[in-house]
């Protein structure tokens, strides 16, 4: 499906300019209530849809959601409001609650001046394309306002965060408890600032909370998930014996251990998909990405595991996990599915699985990964201008071919466009990081002068 709007998650943009303006996000939110309101569940049983609109802590979300929830109303669709809820939290109960849908407000890992619209299905997942289809034709349509009658009312969600908290301690194993251990947890200044910390702590952790204070404008500077620094030190800083890293709507994980090791979403995946192994006997197979370290790719191999390489972003590992009837994916910026726990990707319940992995083995994180030894990737960002045939450049196809000759089968090479950002990422794996680098910045240059 060519889309004009929505990308691999949703529509996202710099706030005041298209599409995430006050008045687009209303026709969305009418566009996409009209879809809701005559799909056949509602249609047949004559009651209104509801949808639950959560967002993250940019300043923006609260023009965003009136502007959401007066498109709504005017379609004929009652709103749930949750306020500052993780993007998975808002799947987990539009589920829960047997609503029509969900949308969260957020740009995840990205600066306070992005922001997006996501939307969740009403059993929990991200909506087909089709009916994002049907949405983006509605929005070529006028918008006509429900008569007074019928039009859509709002009310809060009081209890949002309560439920979610209970939701995601529900997937630790009962017979565990994290007494003794001392976790920092780093929310992103993000979602998950009133909701993570009490997560582990009711669980028994000794915890010490940073990125927990948002403004509307500190979102993702220079801690969470995509800012592991902060993390670290402060890992070191209070002794404690792991750090959990969040970004800003929660739906990504980074773990740090004591000794200040990161473990990315690659590196986790295998841990969980070990874990599995040594409790149920088996696992077929798992998924990563275009992306995923070639190394965690031959360990699971190794271990007698399948692994199939989707497209990145988790839902093109969502589509593989549901095409082979597997349980586990991920990508390496720690989106980790687990689907007999939740629906889509969920920071929280994927380090509660890993820290049950832990206290299942007895093993630290560093003893569970041994023998597993990352290959260098080096990743360069290149901006381009919206619309450039970089696939149509013979200069580029030429650098990557040099490149490949290079690596003679030691390494990887790969270019991919940004599914939200005019970005052209290029990736280089190979054996030392000094010819990673090399190679990738050989590569970007041409990039830089074919796409200018």
């Amino acid at each position: 499906m060519t889309r004009r709007y929505f990308g691999t998650d949703g529509i996202r943009g710099k706030v005041g300019e298209g599409p995430i303006t006050p008045d687009f996000v209303l026709r969305l939110g009418y566009a996409a209530g009209k879809v809701l309101a005559g799909a056949d569940r509602w249609a047949k049983s004559g009651t209104r849809p509801t949808v639950l609109i959560g967002k993250d802590t940019r300043v923006s979300g609260y023009m965003l959601e009136a502007a959401l929830e007066s498109g709504f109303s005017a379609a004929g669709v009652d709103v749930m409001l949750a306020g500052p809820m993780p993007t998975p939290g808002v799947a987990y109960l539009t589920r829960a609650l047997r609503l029509a849908a969900g949308v969260v407000i957020s740009a995840s890992h990205n600066p306070y001046y992005d922001n997006g619209i996501k939307f969740f299905s009403a059993d929990g997942n991200k909506l087909p394309d089709e009916v994002e289809a049907q949405i983006e034709r509605q929005l070529e349509l006028p918008l006509d306002c429900a008569p007074s009658e019928q039009l859509g009312k709002a009310r809060r969600l009081d209890d949002a965060a309560g439920r979610y908290i209970e939701f995601c301690k529900s997937t630790f194993p009962a017979s565990y408890d994290l007494h003794g251990m001392k976790l920092v947890v780093d929310c992103a200044h993000g979602a998950a600032y009133d909701v993570a910390p009490h997560v582990f702590h009711e669980l028994g952790a000794d915890v010490v909370p940073i990125g927990v204070a948002p403004n509307g404008f500190n979102i993702n500077d220079g801690v969470g998930a995509t800012a592991p620094d902060a993390l670290m030190r402060a890992v070191r800083a209070n002794s404690a014996d792991l750090g959990i890293a969040l970004d800003g709507d929660a739906d990504r994980l980074q773990i740090v251990d004591s000794t200040g090791r990161l473990f990315n979403g690659d590196e986790l995946l295998y841990v969980l998909v070990k874990d599995r192994i040594a409790t149920d006997g088996k696992v077929e197979g798992a998924v990563g990405t275009l992306m995923t370290n070639m190394a965690v790719e031959v360990a699971l191999q190794r271990a007698g595991v399948k692994f199939v390489r989707a497209a990145v972003g988790d839902r093109y590992v969502l589509e593989k996990l549901r095409e082979h009837g597997w349980l586990l994916g991920a990508e390496g910026s720690g989106h980790i599915l687990s689907l007999d726990r939740h629906t889509t990707g969920d920071g929280i319940v994927s380090a509660l699985l890993v820290l049950a992995a832990m206290q299942r083995s007895g093993k630290s994180l560093a003893q569970l990964l041994d023998g597993v030894t990352l290959f260098p990737q080096k990743l360069i960002n290149v901006r381009m201008q919206p619309g450039s045939d970089w696939k149509g450049s013979d200069a580029i196809r030429r650098a990557i071919s040099a490149a490949e000759g290079a690596l003679d089968g030691s390494g990887r090479v790969l270019i991919r466009a940004s599914g939200t950002e005019p970005l052209l990422r290029v990736m280089v794996e190979a054996a030392r990081e000094q010819e990673a680098l090399e190679h990738a910045e050989a590569i970007a240059d041409v990039v830089r002068q074919a796409t200018a």
